[in-house]
């Protein structure tokens, strides 16, 4: 054999020997790979089952906490005296109070929130109606310049947005009382009509709900009215039920409020006169309110007549969180205030309360605005009899 295939057959056997000796190292360290992938999946699932555990107990503590919060808010003064004033105010909703308190603590709360009403006479003679100087005055302060500052082509009213943090609503201005009547249902007895209805029927551009009605397991349909009704100076309907006052205008179309009789009331002037209340101003005198007045936060709707005959309507929406929870009744009163309210009354309230603005749903009621609104007993419009210039508003350009 030459040296040449000497060399050959070394290198052959070295090559099979390197083979040889490579093997085991290869699958040493596959064994090894394969260990490792092995511990780290087992490293994995631990960490996920520890995740799965910790996701576990962050509920658990949280369903701890919302417990533990619910009972201490429950428990706090002011949330007592929400829930059960705005659930007591209601004719369907009551059981919300005592779902969360006994009768006891609901008769308490109650006894420590009320209106000690303003009962003195009204002084009718404060009220200066159609002074020619109305849009030539001084303005006081920036609500009287908001008033005053009339929608261009508009004689007859304006409507002013409402936005508070916790309510949302609308202020309609009336130049002229004399454009102010009472549109009364004509199914009185048998049914009631949608504020919508009752203000294109009887020729008005504006409406707002007014007295309340028997509401039986919230079903009442507005066809039973409490109290009495005035209208052009007569008793139209009296029925008993009523726990208010007479709101109303007189023949010189000044806000009247008494707690007169009916007849007593149309003897002194009273034109025409709705039951419901309570009063909230007279002669510029704020009814005294104890805690929230006992009706809680809800809708309102509200009448009232500055010193110079300029009547105000205001209807403030409710239960509707994210939107407009409602007004208290010191929430009303502040609003009417700053627009120098002399006398005000509050009108039926929570699902009653309705705008309507020619012809179409203006507010937005929490239950019923998809069918208009709630049918209604009677409701104060806005006219226009005397052809004066008027434009009628978009509800986009607020």
């Amino acid at each position: 054999m030459n040296s040449n295939e000497e060399v050959k057959k070394k290198k052959l056997l070295s090559g099979k020997e390197k083979v040889k000796k490579e093997k085991p190292v290869k699958e040493k360290k596959e064994k090894v790979k394969k260990e490792k992938v092995k511990k780290e999946k087992v490293k994995k699932e631990k960490v996920k089952k520890k995740f799965k555990i910790s996701i576990f107990t962050i509920l658990v503590f949280l369903m701890d906490l919302c417990v533990a919060t619910g009972l201490y808010v429950i428990n706090m003064p002011k949330f007592k005296t929400f829930w059960v004033t705005s659930a007591m105010t209601t004719m369907t909703h009551q059981y919300l109070a005592y779902m969360l308190y006994d009768e006891n603590t609901i008769n308490k709360i109650m006894s420590e929130n009320y209106i000690e009403q303003n009962t003195e006479t009204i002084n009718l003679d404060d009220i200066v109606v159609n002074d020619t100087d109305l849009f030539s005055k001084r303005y006081t302060n920036k609500y009287d310049k908001e008033i005053f500052t009339k929608t261009e082509g508009n004689d007859v009213f304006k409507l002013i947005r409402i936005s508070e943090p916790m309510f949302k609503g609308w202020l309609t201005v009336i130049y002229d009382p004399s454009d102010v009547e009472l549109a009364v249902s004509s199914k009185l007895g048998r049914a009631g009509q949608n504020v919508s209805t009752l203000t294109r029927d009887n020729g008005g551009i504006i409406g707002i709900n007014g007295g309340g009605f028997e509401d039986l397991d919230g079903w009442g349909n507005g066809s039973i009215p409490y109290g009495a009704i005035i209208k052009n100076g007569e008793l139209i309907w009296n029925h008993e039920g009523g726990s208010g006052g007479l709101i109303g205008f007189t023949k010189d179309h000044k806000m009247y409020l008494t707690w007169k009789s009916p007849e007593e009331a149309i003897a002194d002037g009273m034109m025409e006169a709705v039951d419901f209340g309570p009063f909230l101003i007279v002669n510029g005198n704020v009814s005294k309110i104890h805690g929230d007045g006992g009706w809680g936060i809800a809708p309102r709707t509200v009448i009232a007549q500055r010193k110079d005959g300029v009547v105000l309507f205001l209807v403030i929406d409710g239960r509707m969180p994210g939107y407009s929870i409602g007004a208290s009744m010191n929430d009303v009163i502040e609003v009417l205030l700053r627009y120098k309210a002399y006398n005000a009354a509050n009108l039926d309230g929570g699902a009653s309360t309705t705008m309507s603005v020619n012809g179409s749903l203006w507010n937005n009621p929490y239950v019923g605005g998809e069918y208009g609104g709630r049918t209604v007993s009677n409701a104060w419009i806005v006219t226009n009899r005397q052809g004066k210039a008027m434009t009628i508003p978009n509800k986009s350009d607020y």
